[in-house]
């Protein structure tokens, strides 16, 4: 079984913005943003839908991540 990190409270990852550097913050899974019942449904179905092709196969949950400096959002892979 694989488990995201980030998602089940086990792990901090620092990432810092592309355009400014600033320190960004976790947002949640992309998936959660889709709409308002997203966040219950399965997170395994949701990776058939999340825009990404290989998400399941290469077990990794997609985060994203804001910069509060420059207004930017950016995603980033978590390794499941």
């Amino acid at each position: 079984m694989y488990i995201c990190p980030l998602c089940n409270g086990l792990r901090t990852i620092v990432f810092y913005c592309d355009q400014c550097g600033g320190k960004l913050k976790d947002e949640g899974k992309l998936t959660d943003y889709f709409d308002d019942y997203s966040p219950y449904m399965d997170a395994d179905m949701m990776k058939m839908v999340d825009g990404y092709a290989d998400t399941s196969k290469q077990h990794v949950c997609v985060h994203l991540f804001h910069c509060a400096h420059c207004d930017d959002d950016i995603v980033r892979f978590i390794q499941e």
